[in-house]
C-alpha cells in the first residue's frame, strides 16, 4: 500500500504538539501514554509484552514490518500495546518461513496506527516534555475534537492495569520437573515461563489477584513475580499479599513489575520516571560481581534508590549506568531477588540469563536445606 492509498492519519499529544502522517494497521482512533522503544529488532515481540498495555509506542528504528510476523515471536496472545508510530511502515513481509505482514496482524486485533512521522524529531520533544498521553486517529482530524476526546484519557500514574492483563485462571507449563515455581501473573511475558521451563521448573502461573495461600498451597520449590503494566503504587493488595509469601522464605525472582512490587513490600516506595527505559540496549552494573550488562528494558516507573540503600534489610545489587536508577536488589534475610530489567529480553541481548540460573541456584539450596532438616 502506497503513501496514496493510505488514509491520512494525525497524532496529537496532551501538550498539543500535532504530527500529520498515514495510517497503519486498523482505521480508527486510539488513545494511550506515549513512549518510545530504541530498540533496531524485534518489534512483535514489543507489540505483544502485556507491560505495554495502554501505551502508545514510538518505534525509533526507520522501517517497521519489513520482516513481517511469525507465529512463534509472540509474547502473549494478542497485540497489547494501545497504538504504534513509526517512520516507514512496510508491507512487504520479507523472510523465510510462514510469514505474515504486519499490516494484517494489527488489522486482525484492531491496532491503530501512524507512519510517515519524524520519530527523531517525536522522540526528542518527548525526551524533553516527559511522557504524556496522546491520540492517533485516521478518521478524525478535528484537532479540537481529538483534544476533548483526549482531555478523558486518565494519566498512567495511577492507573492499575495488571488485572487487565493477568490470566483470569491458574494454569500450568512444562512436564513434572525438578522444580516447582508458583508464578504470579500481573502481566507475564511468555519468555519468561519457557526460560523456567527450560531449567527444568514445572511451571504454575495464577492469577495476579490469588492469595499467598493459594501460591503456598500449591508447595512450589520458588516463586516467580512477573512483569506487567500500570502504577505498583495502586496494588496494596498484591503488595501485603507478597509481604506474606515473604514471610514463608521460599526462593523468590521478581522482574519489571515483580520488582517494584517485592521493593514495596518492604516498605520502599516507586515514583514515576521523566520517560521511563524502554529499549535492548541499556547498559546495568551488577555491584555484586563487578561485570556490566547490555539489557532488555521496559519500565515507566522505578524503586527509590535512595530508600533501598537506606534500608537495613536490602543490597542494591544492580543499578543503570545511564541515569544511576536502581536496577536490582536483595533481601539479606531470605532468599528473594529482583531485577528492574528484563533477563529473558524477547527481544533483547541474553547477558542476563545468568539470573534465571541464580533462581534455580537458590531452589536447589533450600532444597538441601529442607532435606537435612
Amino acid at each position: 500500500m502506497s503513501k496514496k492509498e493510505r488514509s491520512p492519519a494525525i497524532l496529537l499529544l496532551e501538550d498539543g504538539s500535532v504530527f500529520h502522517g498515514y495510517s497503519a494497521g486498523a482505521l480508527g482512533t486510539t488513545t494511550g501514554e506515549i513512549a518510545f522503544n530504541t530498540g533496531m529488532t524485534g518489534y512483535q515481540e514489543i507489540f505483544t509484552d502485556p507491560s505495554y498495555y495502554q501505551q502508545i509506542i514510538v518505534m525509533t528504528t526507520s522501517h517497521i514490518g519489513n520482516y513481517g510476523v511469525q507465529e512463534h515471536e509472540i509474547e502473549s496472545d494478542s497485540v497489547k500495546i494501545a497504538g504504534m508510530v513509526c517512520k516507514k511502515f512496510s508491507e512487504v513481509a520479507s523472510r523465510y518461513g510462514d510469514t505474515g505482514t504486519l499490516q494484517k496482524y494489527f488489522e486482525r486485533d484492531k491496532l491503530v496506527g501512524i507512519c510517515e512521522i519524524d520519530t527523531r524529531k517525536l522522540v526528542r520533544h518527548i525526551r524533553s516534555k516527559g511522557a504524556m498521553n496522546a491520540i492517533i486517529s485516521s478518521e478524525e482530524s478535528d484537532v479540537e475534537r481529538l483534544m476533548q476526546q483526549l482531555n478523558k484519557v486518565p494519566s498512567m500514574a495511577g492507573l492499575e492495569l495488571a488485572s487487565k492483563v493477568s490470566c483470569s485462571e491458574s494454569y500450568e507449563e512444562g512436564t513434572q520437573n525438578d522444580h516447582r515455581v508458583a508464578l504470579l501473573d500481573v502481566g507475564v511475558k511468555k519468555n519468561i515461563i519457557r526460560s523456567l521451563v527450560e531449567r527444568d521448573c514445572h511451571v504454575k502461573v495464577f492469577p495476579w489477584n490469588s492469595s499467598a495461600s493459594e501460591l503456598i498451597a500449591w508447595d512450589p520449590h520458588g516463586i516467580m513475580l512477573s512483569n506487567g503494566p500500570g502504577d505498583p503504587s495502586v496494588m496494596p493488595e498484591v503488595v501485603n499479599m507478597i509481604k506474606e509469601l515473604i514471610g514463608f522464605k521460599v526462593p523468590l525472582f521478581g522482574i519489571c513489575l515483580g520488582h517494584q512490587l517485592l521493593a514495596m513490600s518492604q516498605g520502599i516506595s516507586t515514583t514515576k520516571m521523566h520517560n521511563g527505559h524502554r529499549g535492548i540496549n541499556h547498559p546495568v552494573k551488577n555491584l555484586v560481581t563487578g561485570k556490566c550488562e547490555v539489557t532488555s528494558q521496559n519500565h515507566g516507573f522505578v524503586v527509590d534508590i535512595e530508600e533501598a540503600q537506606a534500608h537495613s534489610n536490602i543490597e542494591v545489587t544492580h543499578v543503570h549506568l545511564n541515569d544511576g536508577t536502581l536496577a536490582g536488589i536483595r533481601l539479606k534475610n531470605n532468599p528473594a531477588f529482583s531485577v528492574q530489567y528484563h533477563p529473558e529480553a524477547s527481544p533483547g541481548p541474553n547477558d542476563s540469563k545468568y539470573l534465571f540460573d541464580q533462581f534455580i541456584e537458590n531452589i536447589i539450596k533450600e532444597k538441601q536445606v529442607q532435606t537435612v532438616q
